[in-house]
């Protein structure tokens, strides 16, 4: 029987500036734009506490103060609310908060990358796996499912809990140039082995259309590849890079989750995900889906 190991810290990159959204996020953090209720990255850290997540670590930068508030305490909001008898609301908010040394904020000082702001946080995670996650890639699970992580964690301990994981879900061959793709190995059912991994390639030069979407288990390796601070795609120091460069060192596999991603990065998928994810509501989806087919959308 094979030994299962512990997926229990999770990175969240939090310090992108946004520019996709202004004028809305010239003073709001994009990981703070609501899905119906609830914003991006408040889905993301739900979903890492569902996948046995126990330290949450967000890299942060200028002007992401908001996170930080949204996830302490409000004493005046929660006196408002218990004071007016609203305690579901009370409880709601007070359910958000974690336990005290279990969150951690670390400044990325300049905008150099997706892998520079996962290095960022190297002196927290120690030699241990970690998850990472992008809360602009939004994911709602099947009825009754898992999360994408819960899953990854499942699978990843299913092959020994060691080496990498990134989700991943087929993309149109023109978009491949937006994403990291993988040259795939051996499938085995929603677990593909990745033999390549290339960030951002020429559709004409894409070696699939299999690409890697915001959800990763890295393990303590890729940080040694990090250091080294080497520029890729968009002059950046990008992940996909330093796992690549892991290829035949540790294993390394891709892992297609059950539930539908929303890429909330881009407006359109933003509003695809606030329509997904309403729908998805007891509360509200037969109330919109009666207003969208009288409207004739």
């Amino acid at each position: 029987m094979q030994a299962s190991h512990k997926v229990t810290k999770a990175i969240f990159p939090v310090g992108g500036l946004g520019t996709r959204f202004l004028p809305a996020t010239k003073s709001m953090p994009k990981e703070m734009l609501p899905v119906v209720d609830k914003p991006l990255i408040q889905y993301a850290v739900e979903e890492a506490a569902e996948a046995g997540i126990e330290e949450f670590i967000f890299v942060t930068g200028r002007g992401k103060s908001a996170i930080e508030d949204h996830f302490d305490h409000s004493t005046e909001l929660e006196y408002s609310l218990e004071s007016r008898g609203k305690t579901d609301a009370l409880k709601m908010v007070q359910s958000m908060m974690h336990q005290p040394g279990s969150v951690a904020y670390i400044r990325q000082q300049e905008p150099a990358g997706l892998g520079h702001a996962i290095w960022c946080a190297r002196q927290l995670i120690g030699d241990e796996a970690v998850a990472v996650l992008l809360a602009d890639d939004l994911i709602l699970p099947q009825p009754n499912g898992k999360g994408c992580l819960a899953e990854m964690v499942d699978a990843w301990n299913g092959l020994g809990g060691t080496g990498n994981m990134v989700a991943a879900m087929n993309v149109p061959a023109e978009r491949t140039s937006a994403y990291g793709i993988i040259t795939p190995g051996q499938q085995d059912g929603n677990i593909t082995e990745v033999r390549g991994l290339v960030e951002k390639p020429d559709p004409a030069e894409a070696p699939s259309t299999l690409a890697v979407i915001g959800r990763y288990i890295i393990e303590p390796g890729v940080f040694s590849e990090l250091a080294k601070m080497e520029k890729g795609a968009g002059n950046e120091i990008q992940l996909t890079d330093s796992l690549a460069r892991r290829i035949g060192q540790v294993p390394f596999h891709s892992f297609a989750m059950s539930g539908t991603r929303y890429d909330c990065g881009s407006k359109i998928g933003f509003l695809k995900a606030n329509i997904a994810f309403a729908m998805a509501r007891d509360e509200l989806g037969p109330e919109l889906e009666s207003w969208i087919k009288d409207q004739g959308f």
